[in-house]
């Protein structure tokens, strides 16, 4: 079994004032985890930096979800690119 640390949602809804509601459309759009346990939603410690962006952009830019699901998709595109420069760099090192 492995162990993570998880936050209730609850909790997370709480410390940033915000509804559990906006926390389960996130998930149905994909832009964040939730795990249940016991009838207890919660979300997974490592998901914690994401959803605090993606609770940003919607309340602090005005942000609607859509736009925030192309926005995540466009930066993991950009960081996957980024990855592979980094890698064909260091590949182009070798034959230098």
């Amino acid at each position: 079994m492995i162990l993570r640390n998880l936050i209730s949602v609850t909790d997370f809804c709480t410390s940033h004032d915000i509804s559990q509601t906006l926390v389960v459309e996130l998930k149905s759009y994909g832009l964040v985890e939730i795990v249940e346990e016991d009838n207890v939603q919660y979300i997974p410690e490592e998901e914690l930096p994401k959803a605090e962006k993606v609770v940003r952009l919607y309340y602090d830019l005005d942000i609607n979800l859509e736009g925030i699901e192309v926005i995540t998709q466009l930066l993991n595109r950009m960081e996957d690119m980024q990855q592979e420069m980094t890698r064909l760099r260091n590949r182009l090192r070798l034959y230098e």
